[in-house]
């Protein structure tokens, strides 16, 4: 790049060298009579006053040549920048992002639950919500991108004597995997479970809890629902 500036700022100058010497003959129109005198003009004053217009418009054609440098200079930087823009856009390379996490509760401590009937429980403390495809208000997720994704989910208990409870990752109206503890004598447990699963446009994603069973959660945000987009389909 430094030779191609090199050989436009040699033909900037060229050219001005050019338009000098012209505007010169222009302006400075040689007689026979001027002819006659060139030999009698060297000390004269008209002399030194076309040497001194001849440096001015010279150090002119300095600072053009300068200037066309810089121009071509900032050109370059300017097409560099374009060149990385280019390359970041490559590495997404416009790739969907989504992704959210999510706790049961905002505040507070207790049971969710027993309801009569199986119902989604609504996540409302989001941790990150991407690409806003996740709706606290109601607990579920809904694909807005046709793709593979990744789910995960935890269900905690502290029921004494006998835990009671079952939650399930449901797809639309599919359960897809559960965690439950509906015996033992403890009153402490905690489970987890995952899918990689693909959604089209308008898929649900959300996790139900089922008829007469209950969660239990409070500031340490035992149960967790996530997921995101692993890649476009």
């Amino acid at each position: 790049m430094s030779a191609e500036r090199s050989i436009k700022a040699t033909s900037m100058k060229k050219v001005v060298v050019l338009i000098l010497a012209f505007g010169l003959c222009q302006s400075h129109p040689r007689t026979d009579e001027d002819n006659d005198k060139v030999s009698q003009c060297e000390g004269s004053a008209s002399c030194c006053n076309i040497c001194s217009v001849t440096q001015k418009m010279g150090e002119l054609g300095e600072k053009v040549v300068n200037l066309a440098e810089k121009i071509t200079f900032l050109e370059t930087r300017l097409q560099h920048a374009e060149k990385e823009v280019l390359e970041l856009r490559s590495l997404t390379g416009g790739t969907p992002q989504v992704a959210f996490s999510a706790a049961l509760r905002n505040s507070g401590s207790g049971n969710t639950g027993p309801f009569n009937t199986a119902t989604p429980l609504q996540y409302a403390k989001v941790f990150s919500n991407t690409g806003n495809s996740y709706n606290p208000s109601t607990g579920i997720f809904t694909a807005m991108i046709s793709g593979m994704y990744f789910f995960r989910f935890s269900m905690f208990n502290n029921l004494a004597p006998t835990p009671n409870s079952v939650v399930s990752l449901m797809k639309n109206n599919e359960r897809l995997t559960s965690v439950w503890d509906t015996s033992g004598t403890d009153g402490n447990d905690m489970g987890s479970n995952a899918v990689v699963i693909p959604l089209k446009v308008g898929d649900n994603m959300y996790v139900q809890l089922e008829p007469n069973r209950v969660v239990y959660d409070d500031g340490m945000n035992y149960n967790t629902f996530s997921g995101f987009l692993l890649f476009p389909m």
